[in-house]
């Protein structure tokens, strides 16, 4: 099967400097490209448009690294514009250094430096010695409110500027004034049993059945799975072994004989070798974007009309938990929550209890 081309034209439209970007229609092309801040649709082009701006020519080579890419033309970024992208390189080559030292995990590194290559690109000029509290309120207001950016982003940038300004030694603001987001109380999604059954017997492949029941059984993280090797699963003691998770934690979790068995019927059949879930070569992690698929799958096949996450399964684990029982200090030792208020979370979504109160309209 051939790979797709995108062709990225870089011209001037009205006098403005963008980027069309032209594609054989394809629908992960299209959700990739309605990633990108500012991209708009031109039926009349049949092309989508993306403004051309500092460093976006990268980032779109990158966004659609995995298709053949033909550039047209030339980017209009000034060669001022282009010194301020490398400068910026160095800065986040400092707080990246800074967080390794410190054993940061790599996906936290990997948030930090692109909030923080968000934030200084949207200042433009000015460098991290001379931001203001002022500058955070215009980045919160003009970039992240005004495009819908969720709170969780928000509060990222927060964490990361904090780190970064400390690194980089700004004199001018106290960081301590640099808040965050007001917590938004939202309830965890959970499945039902009987929906958690039939998505878990939609795949046809054991190796998928294996993984979302093994996420759902043992309430995992989608990088605890796909972290998991043979030699983490203790059949003796009929536990798993979670090593180094968020917050660089190990922990145990209970091992369902259910899942014990199924596990062993994938063993045979898959072989794998480094990785209890490997990719399509032989000692390579299975992948998130495959592992989403896998799951998206599950949830049509199983006629579930919710947006399903894999995250779903965890909450939808530690709610079942609930309701059969099983105490909140188990749950947070299972699930590996740092607070117990992080797992009390799931008392409020937790049935038990709640359908046996009658309404008074049924006695009207």
């Amino acid at each position: 099967m051939s790979v797709k081309t995108v062709f990225l034209d870089c011209v001037r439209l009205k006098g403005k400097p963008v980027i069309q970007v032209g594609f054989v229609y394809d629908p992960e092309i299209i959700k990739k490209i309605k990633t990108v801040p500012g991209a708009v649709w031109r039926p009349g082009e049949r092309k989508w448009l993306v403004p051309d701006s500092v460093g976006i020519l990268q980032e779109l080579q990158k966004l659609f690294s995995e298709y053949k890419i033909e550039i047209t033309g030339r980017s209009h970024i000034k060669k001022s514009e282009d010194r301020r992208e490398q400068q910026i390189a160095l800065w986040l080559d400092q707080l990246r250094r800074y967080m390794r030292s410190k054993r940061y995990g790599e996906n936290t590194i990997k948030t930090y430096t692109e909030g923080i290559k968000i934030f200084m690109r949207f200042l433009e000029g000015k460098i991290p010695a001379e931001v203001t509290l002022d500058d955070v309120i215009r980045f919160n207001n003009d970039y992240i409110l005004e495009r819908g950016l969720s709170q969780a982003f928000q509060n990222q940038v927060v964490n990361g500027l904090k780190l970064f300004l400390k690194i980089i030694d700004n004199k001018v603001l106290d960081i301590s004034m640099i808040h965050r987001p007001r917590t938004e109380k939202r309830l965890p999604n959970v499945l039902s049993k009987e929906e958690i059954k039939q998505l878990l017997e939609a795949p046809r492949s054991l190796k998928h059945r294996a993984m979302l029941s093994l996420i759902y059984s043992c309430g995992l993280r989608r990088s605890e799975l796909l972290n998991l090797k043979p030699a983490d699963i203790d059949a003796n003691r009929m536990l798993i072994i979670i090593r180094q998770a968020k917050g660089k934690k190990d922990r145990i979790v209970p091992l369902s004989a259910k899942i014990l068995e199924m596990l062993r019927q994938y063993y045979k059949s898959f072989k794998p070798v480094q990785w209890l879930f490997e990719g399509q070569y032989a000692g390579t992690p299975y992948s998130e974007r495959s592992l989403q698929k896998v799951l998206d799958q599950a949830v049509e096949k199983a006629g579930i009309d919710k947006p399903v996450t894999l995250h779903w399964l965890r909450h939808s684990y530690a709610t079942h938990l609930l309701e059969a029982g099983t105490g909140l200090r188990h749950i947070q030792e299972i699930l590996g929550h740092k607070s117990s208020r992080t797992t009390e979370i799931y008392t409020h979504v937790s049935t038990t209890g709640i359908q046996n109160i009658a309404s008074p309209f049924d006695s009207l």
